[in-house]
């Protein structure tokens, strides 16, 4: 158990805030796991009507916490645990029979980025923004982002997001339409919730269905692209440039990668 991941319940309404600003709610292995397991508790709950994620403070996740364990980072054990727990919370959060809605305030990077925009509705504020960054640390996309991105704003705009690391402002986001809402910061909460409680008063087998009809049809693939993305990332876990990816973010420098 770990003290970095709360839920607290409202009627069918279920919260879960990723809390640990400190480190602007970057996640290591056991709030990735812990995480899997609620999520996976709360998709086969008959009384959860709508799931909100978000992440305490300014921020939503900054993605994978590199200090969380540095000793196992690199080994392929470790990893493929991690990304297997990343892939149970996507699948958790994209068949659950219920909405899911991410409520996003400042950075939300890497799995971070991932998590949110596998919700079904993201609603995110002005500051908030969405990266990609896996290739500074000489990895590739996970938790499903390889489809995710490209299913809502096509191939083209996905590579260069990955490719190039680029940071997508929300209304840029919105634009693309790869989220649902933009609203001011301190509207963020209200908005999720008044969301939130609307649907709980909704249909619930209609809801679920709708649901599973446009994420068959949008994200078919999902299974394979974490099995693909689970391959790609155990094999580059025991790579120097992931080592050197590390060392460099870690020193605040540009990495030297290997040629």
């Amino acid at each position: 158990m770990t003290d970095k991941i709360r839920t607290a319940r409202d009627g069918g309404i279920v919260t879960i805030t990723i809390d640990d600003p400190a480190h602007r709610n970057a996640i290591g292995q056991a709030e990735i796991l812990e995480l899997a397991t609620r999520m996976e508790a709360l998709a086969v709950d008959p009384s959860v009507r709508v799931v909100v994620l978000t992440g305490s403070g300014d921020a939503f996740c900054s993605g994978a916490n590199l200090d969380s364990d540095p000793a196992a980072i690199g080994r392929s054990a470790h990893a493929t645990t991690t990304l297997a727990g990343m892939g149970r919370i996507v699948r958790a959060m994209t068949d659950a029979p219920f909405p899911v809605i991410a409520a996003v305030r400042g950075v939300a990077a890497g799995g971070g980025a991932s998590l949110a925009l596998a919700a079904d509705l993201v609603i995110a504020g002005e500051s908030a923004f969405f990266l990609l960054p896996f290739l500074r640390v000489g990895l590739v996309p996970d938790g499903g982002a390889t489809l995710v991105v490209a299913a809502a704003i096509g191939r083209a705009r996905a590579l260069r997001l990955a490719l190039r690391g680029e940071r997508l402002p929300a209304r840029e986001a919105y634009d693309l339409g790869l989220i649902a809402a933009v609203c001011e910061d301190a509207e963020v909460a209200a908005t999720a919730a008044e969301w939130a409680e609307d649907l709980a008063r909704g249909p619930r087998t209609a809801i679920a269905l709708t649901k599973k009809a446009i994420n068959t049809a949008a994200l078919d693939g999902l299974g394979d692209a974490l099995v693909r993305e689970g391959e790609y990332q155990v094999r580059l876990a025991g790579d120097p440039d992931f080592r050197e990816g590390v060392a460099a973010f870690k020193e605040r420098r540009r990495p030297r990668f290997a040629e």
